[in-house]
């Protein structure tokens, strides 16, 4: 059996990655590697590794063709990748090359591996960390690839920013984020970019948005120096929307809001209720209606800390949310979606471990019908998929650590979501978050 490897690199604060792609031949004896390089120098040939593009931006897919195999010859494509925390990464597909000694990704099956089926992006969305692998089919390799000499190898570079979007740092008074503006004159369509509860500043969303042709500033509420959760109320966001739509290179009245998780609740409690945030459109991933963000972070955190008993935890000692944003949601004013004045774009996953997602759109869509404004709702649920719907062709992350702001503890959160469909839930969201921007931002759309 034959390797492909094949190296990516994906950065993300740095605003880069790098992948690696190696095809390997499993080597049961040493006349079975003689014999392989004995039929190469007769040919002549020897085995190709092609990836286009080699250098891209990470919603891009790319293409992967091995070329002068042996016809019907096994052989595993892998890739490693080392992220920012210097871990491996790593994904692997076994294949069985053509007639002509080819394996095509866009066309040819594979048969096993952390993935299966035609999945030309099956080696960047199936990664996983390493150690860990389970048993392979016979003739193919399922671990000890970094013992293994490749037959070919490849490198590519996977990127958040394209070239010429501009990074420019946003410090006023008490309001810390990052915008980030296409290449160009301008002025272009604006997105403010809320992220959830994991803290800290988080640029790559809004770098690959910029990317797309948005000038997209993401904020950061939750670790600002200085800035305490009981200053962060809603007089903090609606400055920062003030910033973004001031600035001269955006256009003031093509004006979006974009949240994830509780990014999303603050979307939603924002754009229903503030004078000052009324952007042309929003979207809300994973997030929702259930609690009402009307105050103080500080206030927002104390609602769920006295609702702590509600949250579950299983057999693998993973936190489950779900059931506290329910209790919660009983105790205190929902948003009032029904005042909300402009398109809505609802993004879920029923396998969300984290929010209610299936019963949070079913009672928005009931409440807007009833207001008479359920024309300006667009709901995607994805089946299987889980609470991180994030930008496409990134590992899936079924559980992580997580620190909890309102009791400074850290656990191990459960998001939900199968592998498979996870990715496919992302790469399709992503697409219709792009549309639904350009529809509503006045700027051409792509079919999709």
């Amino acid at each position: 059996m034959q390797l492909c490897y094949f190296t990516a690199a994906f950065f993300s604060s740095k605003l880069q990655n790098m992948l690696h792609l190696r095809i390997l031949k499993q080597i049961n004896s040493v006349s079975n590697l003689i014999s392989l390089r004995t039929v190469s120098t007769q040919k002549r040939t020897c085995p190709l590794l092609s990836v286009q593009p080699i250098r891209g931006l990470v919603d891009e897919k790319f293409q992967i063709d091995v070329m002068n195999l042996p016809p019907n010859q096994k052989v595993t494509l892998h890739s490693l990748h080392q992220s920012e925390d210097k871990d491996f990464w790593e994904a692997f597909g076994h294949y069985v090359s053509d007639k002509h000694g080819s394996v095509r990704g866009v066309k040819d099956e594979s048969f096993g591996g952390t993935y299966e089926g035609i999945e030309p992006m099956g080696l960047i969305w199936s990664m996983r960390p390493i150690p860990g692998s389970q048993h392979g089919l016979s003739g193919h390799l399922s671990q000890g690839f970094s013992q293994q000499t490749p037959l070919a190898t490849s490198v590519i570079e996977r990127w958040y920013i394209a070239p010429g979007v501009k990074r420019v740092s946003i410090k006023e008074k008490e309001i810390r984020g990052t915008l980030f503006l296409p290449p160009g004159t301008g002025p272009y369509p604006g997105v403010l970019d809320l992220w959830g509860s994991g803290g800290s500043l988080i640029e790559y969303r809004s770098s690959l948005l910029a990317s797309h042709g948005f000038a997209s500033m993401v904020l950061e509420y939750l670790t600002p120096n200085n800035l305490r959760l009981e200053d962060t109320d809603a007089s903090y966001f609606e400055k920062a929307y003030q910033i973004l739509q001031s600035h001269p290179m955006v256009q003031k009245d093509r004006l979006a809001v974009l949240g994830t998780s509780l990014g999303g609740i603050i979307t939603l409690s924002m754009v229903a209720s503030s004078k000052v945030i009324k952007p042309q459109c929003c979207v809300c991933i994973s997030g929702g209606h259930l609690m009402h963000f009307d105050k103080s972070l500080s206030e927002f955190y104390a609602k769920m800390e006295k609702n702590a008993d509600k949250l579950r935890v299983n057999e693998y000692n993973q936190v489950i949310y779900r059931d506290l944003i329910f209790s919660v949601s009983r105790q205190s004013f929902k948003v009032d979606v029904g005042r909300i004045k402009c398109p809505l774009l609802l993004v879920n996953g029923d396998d969300d471990q984290m929010v209610p997602a299936v019963e949070t759109a079913e009672d928005m869509e009931m409440m807007m019908v009833k207001a008479g404004n359920r024309h300006l709702l667009k709901i995607l649920t994805y089946t299987d998929a889980g609470h991180l719907i994030e930008p496409p062709y990134s590992p899936h992350f079924r559980a992580t650590n997580f620190y909890q702001p309102w009791t400074k503890k850290r656990v191990v959160m459960l998001w939900g979501g199968q592998t498979k469909s996870h990715a496919y839930a992302q790469e399709d969201a992503w697409k219709k978050i792009l549309a639904f921007l350009w529809q509503h931002l006045s700027a051409p759309v792509a079919s999709f």
